[in-house]
């Protein structure tokens, strides 16, 4: 009896094949598998993509990735209007410095640490405005900041080498920047055929230490960047086939100092990823399907731009098996062949057809109607997925007021978040490589700069300021301007910087010299602007202000 209960109790905790359905039924129908994961739609299906490593992911399509960003930014109207006008905005005719050190850890006052600025920006301009800053000798540093830009969104990164030589009685700096592009910074000896690169070349080890190599880029066990291997020439060179190449190893930062010997302008996506992405690459396919579309089109309209007539014989010609009687007779009913160069086609022409021909034109029927609207929507894709609205990258500004600066201010944002980046990676470093040699030379005076690292941080503080955002409305942009500052929102030299791109100090000694000369002229000095935006000509002292006495009311500044 014993046995039996317990077989039976055995039985009931065993499932049924009822039960069983019924749980892979719910296990099949829980979360995602009826969503994004389903493999039962049709939709998805055939849909399994698998996601790698960056090196998988990455690395091993950089060189294809590379070479289609290059063609179509240099050949398709579309690719080469997102880079161009990405860089026009970030960095235009380059960055320049705005010394801010933080005077109160460092003891100062505000008119120590003006001065001190001002005098950090006219000695870093002499460095940065010669062509000596570049080891070529060909590029002043804000011409650097446009080709390094240009590397980093074309190819995904590129890379900057300090590098030291004699100083001269003009230039009283030795630094040298290089610049070199991502091709040449690869792994030794890697294999590459025509941009494709092997799974067997991404990953090495360097057999002196143990580590890593990946794509060029040398990680300990950590995985922290410790050296990059930089080429003397590119990979895939056919005018410098003959010369060996060779792979320098270059650390990432000095061993004494700390200072960097190289820098990788990039911008990483993901966790241990090395090297970066070009900027075109989520909308290559796309990019190049619209330029084909519009080659097809472009074709289609010259074709049909040429006016096509045929000739159309209706009798027979005379040939070789007329039978003599018929043309002794005269009764030959074959004609003559018509030669088609008789025809004359131009503005008032007649033309007299012999009898057994007739005209026939061609008007091939196409139209066009649907190619603007259908690239438009193509052109809408490709610019949200870069960042860069429909309007600001076409340059079309349709839509009302409000919407044009919509469209402005979201293109800004992108702009300013890589300009960013890109001052980050690229301007800050070289500013601070600059600046701790202009302090060894002593041309530049920082107490504490080589004896605590927090006081360093404090003398190396600056902003950079690039190209200013489009105005579509001055009067109103200038308005807003005005209630920022008054509302302790701005300053006058951020909005200096921003909206003309000048310098306030610049701008307020060149005003004093203006206004001096009106003066003694006798002619009125340049209007005021009240609290309400309302302009009135100051010919003299400002007026007192008989304004509301709260700035909220709208009163004038004090």
């Amino acid at each position: 009896m014993g046995k039996k209960k317990r077989k039976h109790s055995k039985m009931a905790r065993m499932p049924t094949e009822k039960k069983l359905n019924i749980t892979r039924q719910a296990v099949r129908n829980s979360g995602y598998s009826e969503a994004g994961a389903s493999f039962r739609k049709g939709s998805l299906a055939a849909w399994s993509p698998r996601k790698s490593s960056p090196q998988s992911d990455i690395d091993a399509n950089l060189g294809v990735l590379r070479g289609r960003s290059s063609d179509l930014a240099l050949g398709t109207p579309v690719a080469s209007a997102a880079i161009n006008t990405s860089r026009t905005n970030i960095v235009g005719a380059g960055l320049k410095v705005a010394p801010r050190p933080n005077y109160r850890l460092l003891g100062l006052s505000a008119e120590q640490a003006e001065e001190w600025s001002r005098n950090v920006k006219a000695e870093f301009d002499l460095w940065a405005s010669s062509t000596e800053c570049d080891i070529f000798g060909r590029n002043n540093f804000y011409d650097m900041q446009d080709i390094a830009y240009m590397d980093y969104a074309i190819d995904g990164d590129a890379f900057a080498l300090f590098k030291y030589r004699p100083s001269g009685p003009l230039m009283p700096y030795s630094l040298r920047i290089q610049l070199v592009e991502a091709a040449r910074v690869s792994n030794p000896w890697a294999i590459s055929t025509d941009g494709i690169t092997l799974p067997g070349s991404i990953v090495m080890h360097n057999n002196d230490n143990g580590n890593r190599i990946i794509n060029g880029v040398e990680i300990d066990d950590d995985g922290k960047v410790v050296a990059y291997y930089v080429s003397n020439r590119y990979n895939y060179d056919p005018a410098n086939m003959y010369k060996l190449q060779t792979w320098a190893r270059v650390e990432a930062r000095g061993k004494l100092s700390g200072m960097p010997n190289i820098l990788q302008i990039c911008h990483d996506e993901r966790a241990e990823q090395y090297r970066g992405v070009p900027k075109l690459a989520p909308v290559i396919e796309t990019i190049k399907q619209t330029g084909r579309y519009t080659n097809a089109e472009l074709t289609a309209a010259i074709i049909k731009a040429y006016f096509t007539m045929f000739i159309k014989e209706t009798a027979d010609h005379e040939s070789s098996d007329v039978p003599i009687s018929d043309l002794m007779n005269g009764t030959n009913k074959h004609l003559p062949a018509l030669d088609p160069n008789s025809i004359a086609i131009g503005p008032g022409t007649v033309n007299m057809l012999p009898q057994g021909y007739d005209v026939a034109a061609v008007d091939p029927q196409r139209s066009l109607s649907t190619f603007e609207p259908f690239v438009k929507e193509l052109t809408k894709q490709i610019g949200a997925s870069l960042g860069i609205p429909y309007e600001v990258l076409m340059k079309s500004f349709n839509s009302s007021y409000t919407a044009s600066r919509a469209a402005l201010l979201q293109a800004w944002s992108e702009f300013k978040m890589r300009r960013t980046w890109f001052s980050r990676d690229f301007c800050q470093p070289v500013y601070e490589a600059w600046l701790t040699e202009a302090i060894v030379r002593g041309r530049v005076q920082a107490p504490g700069f080589f004896s605590d690292p927090v006081k360093r941080a404090a003398w190396c503080n600056s902003e950079w300021f690039g190209p200013v955002m489009g105005v579509l409305d001055p009067v109103k942009e200038a308005q807003s301007a005005q209630l920022r500052i008054l509302f302790g929102l701005s300053t006058r030299e951020k909005e200096a910087a921003e909206m003309t791109g000048t310098s306030w100090d610049e701008n307020i000694e060149r005003l004093a010299i203006e206004n001096s000369r009106l003066s003694a002229h006798k002619l009125p000095t340049y209007p005021s602007i009240n609290g309400n935006g309302q302009t009135a000509a100051d010919t003299g002292p400002a007026a007192p202000n008989t304004g509301p006495a709260n700035p909220a009311e709208g009163g004038n500044e004090q």
